[in-house]
């Protein structure tokens, strides 16, 4: 981002090679420096290995006040004497490195843009203390700022043929997504497995692990699911389910709570991490660790139409708090802060 001499703000995004719908149909006047490339398999390492060739910023003889990172790489490529903001997600590989090959190393990435970076924005306040906390970052070089909510869809969509209320879980499902021990809570709760089925939207068809482990449960494929597409068939399984289930053991933030709360789909969710922070008052919370204590929240939720009443109202209200436009206009303020 430049800043011109009449107060004016000038912002280029730098993407050399890019496979990104959103910046495919971007507005000519976001200047985007790069090239779209089809999403072919095994690709990743050779488009990364371009970026790094033609990503400094200094070829577009452009001179920004404020390059800002948007995740970790450990060589800077701001020109001498703009300044770097970064945005940290989450501490995840930190918390959780078993999760993750010997060979990732994100996480000493992390590290050197993090002391690269003159300022650093964290997505929530949870995140933000446990980089103080890990990485000992002075909490003064960092600020909060919430991220928003987009999903959109009033088509009507036809879903697969579901005979029962259903119980909605949306994203990846391994490691700290937990969905293992939602499959446990469901299974050990008669009234749960008698009266509802589970559908999984998104993170790929069930493998063959969770094949064996639904059966191992005595589940069958009517009663656990999984149903893929595009946001129209997300906003579709929102508006239609009983509630919203979010079971991380962590989150950096956590997007779908507010999709579900925007589609009046009452939400059930984890105790931990920055969670709390996201939902409010507006969810049922459980300890994600305990599979009782997450059998318990979904029948009590599932079982109470006062409760989900009661949820969606507060989920009304809980919304106004985040917006795209919100987040846009606080990192403007940190750019700010970063050149007084």
């Amino acid at each position: 981002m430049a800043v011109a001499d009449d107060g004016v703000a000038a912002c280029r995004i730098n993407s050399p090679i890019y496979v990104n719908e959103y910046l495919r149909y971007a507005k000519p006047e976001l200047q985007i420096k790069g090239f779209a490339m089809p999403a072919l398999r095994r690709s990743a390492r050779i488009y990364s290995m371009l970026n790094k060739i033609f990503r400094p910023i200094g070829s577009y003889g452009w001179r920004p006040d404020i390059v800002h990172e948007t995740y970790y790489s450990r060589n800077g490529f701001s020109p001498l004497g703009s300044k770097v903001v970064l945005t940290v997600f989450d501490m995840i590989h930190e918390l959780y490195p078993h999760l993750f090959s010997s060979s990732d190393r994100t996480s000493e990435f992390k590290k050197i843009a993090v002391d690269r970076a003159d300022h650093v924005v964290c997505i929530s306040e949870s995140t933000q203390q446990d980089l103080v906390r890990i990485f000992g970052v002075p909490v003064e070089k960092t600020s909060v700022v919430h991220l928003g909510f987009a999903l959109t869809g009033s088509e009507v969509v036809k879903l697969p043929s579901k005979s029962r209320p259903f119980l909605l879980y949306v994203g990846s499902r391994g490691g700290y997504k937990n969905f293992d021990r939602l499959l446990a809570a469901y299974a050990s709760c008669n009234e749960l497995r008698n009266e509802y089925d589970l559908v999984a939207f998104g993170g790929g068809v069930f493998n063959a692990r969770e094949h064996t482990l639904i059966e191992g449960f005595g589940l069958n494929d009517s009663q656990v699911c999984h149903i893929g597409g595009g946001d129209s068939v997300l906003a579709a399984l929102y508006r239609q389910a009983v509630l919203f289930v979010y079971p991380s053991l962590y989150e950096g933030f956590g997007i779908p709570p507010l999709e579900a709360m925007s589609f009046d789909c009452p939400v059930a969710c984890s105790n931990t991490s920055s969670m709390p922070e996201v939902v409010g008052d507006a969810a049922i919370k459980f300890n994600p660790r305990e599979v009782d204590s997450i059998a318990s929240a979904l029948v009590a939720l599932s079982t109470s139409s006062e409760r989900r009443v009661d949820l969606i109202d507060r989920g009304r209200t809980r919304l106004k708090l985040f917006s795209w436009d919100k987040c846009a206009q606080q990192t403007l303020e940190v750019y700010r802060k970063v050149l007084s």
